[in-house]
């Protein structure tokens, strides 16, 4: 791995904003789904060189179709680009991996859990590694449901870890990614674990049980409206992707998962007071406030030093960058939290 991050910009001492920065960068994606097909199509239209590959024949030949310069190798893929984002399942990354080893290109991905990928990478000896995430998708999936505007507005969290992650790097994947209009969160890979364990990966599970009630009460089914809709839409989901994504993530998704359950039997309980009603309430209220203030709005913008003691400071308190300018960072933090800094 790149040797970690310093209070200092540039790992080889030019300012960041030096012309061949802002030039467009030879990219190719790996796995074109959902996410790469869209990230293709998203990083074509701002003006890049990309390149695709993805292993099913079909899927090629559609991205070829849509205008799209397409290889038939991982091998193919790795020659020659600035950057490779790899847009595979969890599953079948350690096959994609063993074919980046020694690659001088940057390496970032897009998968929902970050630890097990960051010690893949590190495993099979890819040298420059980002662990990266976009928070964006939809229930259907394929290059036939990608969108170039995807990511537009989305928090897209980039990996930075204290001793590994080299800060040059990282700030060249901010540029880009808020380059295409998203919301860059600077985290570690176990703080972001936890964090989708929690809004992501359990919600996944509990709308797979609540939906399933319907199959053994058609009558419920007939009566399911707004809330049994929204409480259940990524139930529709491929089981193969979020059985991947939860699978990976086992172990914050376990803690989570127990805790949530704590947090049902606690209602449970309540419901057998001699007050239920009143009982529940305290429980309900938690839930009505945190709701209520999400999304958080965002304070006034502002700007950090592009180091990294204080981009990991950010993430931590919910904030994100919104674009990287020659020594600094413009950054945006949820309204309650703006006069932490």
């Amino acid at each position: 791995m790149a040797q970690g991050w310093t209070e200092e910009p540039g790992r080889d001492g030019r300012g960041l904003g030096e012309e061949e920065r802002l030039q467009s960068m030879r990219i190719t994606v790996i796995g074109l789904g959902l996410i790469g097909g869209s990230l293709l199509r998203a990083l074509d239209a701002a003006g890049h060189d990309v390149t695709g590959f993805d292993a099913d024949p079909a899927t090629r030949a559609a991205a070829g179709a849509a205008g799209f310069r397409i290889v038939e190798s991982v091998d193919a893929a790795a020659r020659g680009p600035e950057l490779i984002v790899s847009a595979v399942p969890l599953p079948v990354l350690p096959q994609v991996i063993t074919q980046l080893a020694g690659t001088d290109a940057l390496v970032t991905d897009v998968t929902s859990v970050k630890g097990p990928v960051r010690d893949l990478m590190a495993a099979h000896g890819v040298r420059r590694f980002v662990g990266g995430h976009p928070m964006a998708g939809k229930e259907t999936s394929g290059f036939g449901a990608a969108e170039k505007d995807l990511f537009d507005g989305c928090a897209w969290v980039l990996c930075l870890e204290p001793h590994d992650t080299d800060l040059d790097d990282w700030l060249t994947l901010a540029r880009l990614f808020t380059g295409l209009g998203a919301r860059v969160v600077p985290v570690t890979a176990s703080e972001h674990d936890t964090a989708v364990a929690q809004i992501s990966h359990v919600p996944h599970l509990f709308a797979a049980a609540l939906a399933e009630q319907i199959l053994e009460n058609p009558l419920a089914g007939t009566l399911g409206a707004g809330s049994f809709r929204d409480g259940t839409r990524v139930a529709a989901t491929r089981p193969e992707l979020t059985a991947a994504m939860c699978g990976g993530n086992h172990s914050a998704v376990q803690r989570e998962l127990h805790r949530l359950i704590g947090v049902l039997q606690d209602m449970s309980e309540s419901l057998q007071a001699d007050d239920p009603v009143g009982a529940l309430i305290p429980h309900l209220k938690l839930g009505a406030q945190a709701r209520q203030a999400w999304p958080a709005a965002p304070g006034q913008p502002s700007t950090i030093a592009a180091a990294g003691g204080p981009l990991l400071d950010l993430g931590r308190s919910g904030g994100w960058v919104t674009a990287v300018n020659d020594t600094e960072l413009v950054v945006l933090r949820p309204e309650t939290d703006r006069n932490a800094f």
